[in-house]
C-alpha cells in the first residue's frame, strides 16, 4: 500500500505550519518548523505573496500531509463529501476524521497518524471485535476499537498503557483507560475539530 516517505519535517517548513507530523517531536527543541521556520531549499530564504490558486493548492496539500493521503485517495474522499448533504468542506473534515487510523490516534493508541496507520495495517486493532487493517475505514457510532489481546503482550501496549493518563480525548470519543478500549458515541463536528487547513479553499480548489 502507498504511503508518504521521506523527511515529514520538510512538509511542515513547506506548508508554513506546524502539521504535527512526528508527534510528541513536534512540541520538543528539535521540531523543524521551529528551528529552520523557512520553506526547504537552498534558495527559499524568503516567502512571496501567494496567488489564490496557490493559497488554494497549499491548503490541498496541508490536509494531504496531515493524514497522510495521495491524491487519488483524497480526491475520492472529497467526491464522497460533495455528494452529501451539507456543506462540502465540512463533510470533508468530518469523513477525515472518521477514519479508523485518525480514531485510533485521537484515542491516544499512537504518538501519530502515520504511527497509527502502522498498528492498524499490522492487525494490532479490533473494530466490533474484528480484526480491522483497512486504515481508510470509516468508523460509525457505536463502534467500539480495542486492541488484539494478542498485541497486549507486546512492550509497545505497556508503553502506552502508563503514558495514557496523560491524553486527551476528543468529545466524539470515549476511552476506558484500564483496558484501552475506546468507544465511538458520536460523530465529529467540524465545528471543534481543529483543522490543520481551511476546508474552504480545498473545495475551490477543486471546483475550478
Amino acid at each position: 500500500m502507498a504511503r508518504l516517505t521521506g523527511p515529514v519535517c520538510r512538509l511542515c517548513r513547506r506548508s508554513g505550519d506546524k502539521l504535527m507530523l512526528k508527534g510528541d517531536r513536534c512540541f520538543g527543541p528539535k521540531c523543524a518548523a521551529d528551528k529552520r521556520n523557512k520553506p526547504p531549499g537552498p534558495h527559499a530564504v524568503t516567502r512571496r505573496r501567494m496567488s489564490d490558486r496557490g493559497v488554494q493548492l497549499r491548503e490541498k496539500q496541508k490536509a494531504k500531509y496531515v493524514y497522510g493521503l495521495f491524491e487519488r485517495q483524497f480526491k475520492r474522499f472529497f467526491s464522497e463529501a460533495e455528494k452529501q448533504v451539507g456543506i462540502t468542506g465540512n463533510n470533508l473534515v468530518v469523513m477525515l476524521e472518521r477514519r479508523l487510523d485518525n480514531a485510533v490516534y485521537k484515542l491516544g493508541f499512537a504518538d501519530s497518524r502515520s504511527q497509527a496507520r502502522q498498528l492498524v495495517l499490522h492487525g494490532h486493532i479490533l473494530v466490533n471485535d474484528h480484526k480491522l487493517n483497512v486504515a481508510s475505514a470509516l468508523v460509525n457510532q457505536g463502534d467500539t476499537i480495542k486492541w488484539r489481546e494478542g498485541s497486549k503482550k507486546t512492550e509497545y501496549y505497556k508503553i502506552i498503557l502508563e503514558n495514557i493518563k496523560a491524553k486527551n480525548v476528543p468529545a466524539w470519543l470515549s476511552l476506558d483507560r484500564a483496558t484501552l478500549v475506546g468507544q465511538v458515541i458520536g460523530m465529529p463536528s467540524s465545528d471543534v475539530v481543529e483543522a490543520k487547513f481551511e476546508p474552504t479553499s480545498v473545495v475551490e480548489w477543486y471546483s475550478r
